[in-house]
Formats: structure tokens, C-alpha cells, sequence
């Protein structure tokens, strides 16, 4: 087990592939590392998320937490190019899944995962989930005019939205090492006479155009991405929790309620 999670603390840490290879996501982890604050802030995740309580397991409430200010506080640039870095094999796509220890931050205790309703439901009564997911809703809703399903504009908006997900009860992931697919870790076959609610969920991160369509903007943008520093000293709490006129008209109503209409672009 020690020797488990040093090699992934190597992993997540160090970065031991020559970019020379093709991985971009090695790019990514070097040029966090050179980044005094992106370092910082993700030393301090990878320590949360692997260290372990005495009966307990991980500490998920502190790895959660620490992820949030992760990817809220470090450099944009940086810190969403750990999150989609680009990757044409297995070895590039499996350090994209574990970039946040999906074993303490993602999956759930058990080798099954969960009925999404679950997730959904904690997070309607959360205060950090919900204004969240709600943001994600909004920005990431496909625009039936883009060939990608996301507009130029919107684009930055629906990854700023999506990376705040990261740390809820509803955090996606990677599911594969051979596609970029993403799904927060639950499914819908135990969902009962309630399944049209949570496919409409699941569907908001596995049928979502404009979410698929802005990773892939990212991707191509490589690798001046990098180089496009934003303030590090700047907080980036306030803007990733700010919702939007088209979210405030939505508060109020259950998550539930909204999700039809939400998901319907990313069914069509």
C-alpha cells in the first residue's frame, strides 16, 4: 500500500515521462510544478486526498475541499491544463483520470457505483453543490446555432463552470483511458420509476455538446494555453461561484424540475 501511493504521488507529483513522448498531460504537471502557487495548491489536494484515517478511509469532506480551492485559486491556465490536456494514448488518458485521486475524490467506497439520484439529491441541499451545478447548467446548455454545440464565448465560461464541479458531491471524471469522455461516478440502473430524472442528469456530462465541443477547443489551443497566464494572486472563488441572470432565474425551483429543460439540447 505505501509503495502504491508513492508512485502516485510520484505520478501526480513529479511527472517521470519526457514530454518528448507526447504527453501533454506530463506538460501540464511540469508547468504547474514551475508555478509556485499551482504547486502549492495541488500538493496540498494530492496530501488531503491520500492521506487515510485511522478506521475511516480517505478524508473525502478534506480532499473535496482542498480540490475546490485547487481549482479555484490556482492559475486558470494551469490548472485547466491538467484537467483536459490533450492525449492520443493509454498512458497520457490514465494520468488525465487520476489527476485528483478519483479513489478518494470521485468514486464512492464501493465497487459499484451509486443511483445519480443520490449525488443530485446531496447536492440540492448543499450550499457548495448547488449554485455550482447550476452555474454548469447555464453554461454549458449546447447552442442549437454552433457546429460544436458551444459558442466561442461560451466556451471558457462551460470549463470554468465545469472544473467548479470538481470537489461535490456531483464531481466528474474521466470514465476511460481511451476516449475523453466524462460522467460523475454513478449510473442509472437502480434509479426505479425515477430513471427519466436521472438519465437527464447523467446526460448533462455524457450527451452534452457543448461541454464535448469546448474540451476540444482546449485541445487545440495547446500548447499557447500555457503560456497564457492569467493573475495568479487573483482569487478565483468569486467568479466561479458568481451565477449568471439566466441561473438566478432558476433559483428557488427544485434541480429536479429543471433538468428536462436543461438536458433537452444535449438529447436532440
Amino acid at each position: 500500500m505505501v509503495c502504491c501511493l508513492g508512485l502516485v504521488l510520484l505520478l501526480l507529483l513529479l511527472g517521470s515521462v519526457s514530454s518528448a513522448g507526447g504527453n501533454r498531460c506530463v506538460d501540464a504537471a511540469e508547468a504547474c510544478t514551475a508555478d509556485a502557487q499551482c504547486q502549492r495548491l495541488r500538493s496540498e489536494y494530492v496530501a488531503q486526498c491520500l492521506s487515510r484515517a485511522a478506521q475511516g478511509g480517505c478524508p473525502r469532506a478534506r480532499c473535496r475541499r482542498a480540490l475546490r480551492r485547487f481549482f479555484a485559486r490556482g492559475p486558470p491556465a494551469l490548472t485547466h491544463a491538467l484537467l483536459f490536456c490533450p492525449c492520443a494514448g493509454s498512458a497520457c488518458a490514465e494520468r488525465r483520470r487520476q489527476t485528483f485521486v478519483p479513489s478518494c475524490a470521485f468514486s464512492g467506497p464501493g465497487p459499484a457505483p451509486p443511483s445519480c439520484l443520490e449525488p443530485l439529491n446531496f447536492c440540492e441541499r448543499s450550499r457548495v453543490c448547488r449554485p455550482r451545478l447550476l452555474a454548469f447548467q447555464a453554461s454549458c446548455t449546447p447552442a442549437p446555432s454552433a457546429p460544436d454545440g458551444c459558442l466561442r464565448d461560451q466556451r471558457a465560461r462551460c470549463l470554468r463552470a465545469y472544473a467548479g464541479l470538481v470537489g461535490t458531491a456531483v464531481t466528474p471524471n474521466y470514465v476511460d483511458n481511451v476516449s475523453a469522455r466524462v460522467a460523475p461516478w454513478c449510473d442509472c440502473g437502480a434509479s426505479g420509476n425515477r430513471r427519466e430524472d436521472c438519465e437527464a442528469f447523467r446526460g448533462l456530462f455524457t450527451r452534452n455538446r457543448c461541454l464535448d465541443g469546448a474540451i476540444q477547443a482546449f485541445a487545440r489551443g495547446w500548447p499557447p494555453v500555457l503560456l497564457d497566464q492569467l493573475n495568479p494572486q487573483g482569487d478565483l472563488e468569486h467568479s466561479l461561484l458568481q451565477v449568471s441572470s439566466a441561473v438566478r432565474a432558476l433559483e428557488g425551483r427544485s434541480l429536479l424540475s429543471i433538468l428536462p429543460v436543461l438536458a433537452l439540447p444535449a438529447l436532440l
